[in-house]
C-alpha cells in the first residue's frame, strides 16, 4: 500500500477558523484599544475595554462559527438524506446520472458506466456524495471544531495587542499598540499562508493592510469622540 500524502486541502477546516479568529482578535482588539486611547481615556479604561473586548469577541466568534458551520452541516445532511431516498426510489436513474458525470470528466460511455456500476456496488451513497454533491470527509462541516478553534485563536490574537498596550509607557501606548499589532498581523499572515501552501509575503501584506486601515479608522473616530465628549 503506497504511503499517504499530506495535502494542504486537509487543513482547510481548522485553518480557515484559526486564521479568521487570530486575524479578528488582533485587528478588532488593537483597533478598539487605539480608538479608546485616542479619546484620551486613562490606561485603566483602555485595559477594561480591551479585556471586555477579548472575552466578548471570543464568545462571539465561537457562537458565530458554531451557528454558521452548523447551518452548513445541516444542509449537507439534508442533501445526503435526499440522495439516499433517490437511490432507494430509482437506483437505475442514479446509476445513469453518476455515469454521465464521469463521461463529462472525460471517460468514454462504456468505462463511465462500468465505473459507476462498481462504485454503486461498493457504496452508492458515498460515490454520489463525492462526485455529484461534492461532499467529502476532508471538507465536511465540523461546527464544534470551528467554534473552539476560532474562540481560542481570537483570544490569543487579542491578547497580543492588549499586552502591548498594557506594557507600553502611557504616552507611547497608541504607537506601540499600533506598530506591535501590525507586526503581529504580518507574522500571522505569513504563518497562515505558509501552512496553507501559499506565498508568505502575500499573506502578510494582505492582513497588514486591512489591519492598518481598521486601526486608522477607529483612531480617527476615537479622537473625534474624545474632543466632542
Amino acid at each position: 500500500m503506497p504511503p499517504s500524502e499530506l495535502h494542504y486541502a486537509d487543513r482547510i477546516g481548522w485553518l480557515r477558523a484559526a486564521v479568521l479568529g487570530a486575524n479578528d482578535g488582533i485587528v478588532s482588539i488593537a483597533s478598539l484599544l487605539v480608538g479608546v486611547a485616542a479619546s484620551q481615556a486613562p490606561r485603566g479604561d483602555v485595559a477594561v475595554a480591551g479585556v471586555a473586548g477579548l472575552v466578548a469577541g471570543a464568545m462571539s466568534m465561537a457562537c458565530g462559527e458554531y451557528v454558521s458551520v452548523s447551518s452548513q452541516s445541516d444542509t449537507e445532511r439534508a442533501d445526503l438524506e435526499r440522495e439516499r431516498r433517490e437511490l432507494e426510489d430509482d437506483p437505475d436513474f442514479e446509476l445513469q446520472e453518476l455515469a454521465a458525470i464521469y463521461q463529462s470528466r472525460g471517460l468514454d460511455p462504456a468505462l463511465a458506466t462500468e465505473v459507476a456500476r462498481q462504485l454503486h456496488a461498493h457504496d452508492a451513497l458515498a460515490a454520489h456524495a463525492r462526485d455529484e454533491l461534492g461532499l467529502t470527509e476532508t471538507h465536511a462541516a465540523r461546527p464544534l471544531q470551528a467554534a473552539l478553534t476560532s474562540a481560542a485563536t481570537f483570544a490569543v490574537g487579542a491578547a497580543l495587542p492588549l499586552a502591548a498596550a498594557l506594557l507600553a509607557p502611557e504616552r507611547w501606548m497608541i504607537p506601540v499598540t499600533a506598530v506591535g499589532s501590525l507586526i503581529f498581523l504580518a507574522a500571522m499572515g505569513a504563518v497562515a499562508s505558509h501552512v496553507g501552501g501559499s506565498k508568505r509575503v502575500v499573506g502578510a501584506v494582505r492582513v497588514t493592510f486591512w489591519g492598518a486601515l481598521a486601526m486608522a479608522a477607529t483612531a480617527g473616530i476615537g479622537a473625534l469622540v474624545g474632543r466632542v465628549v
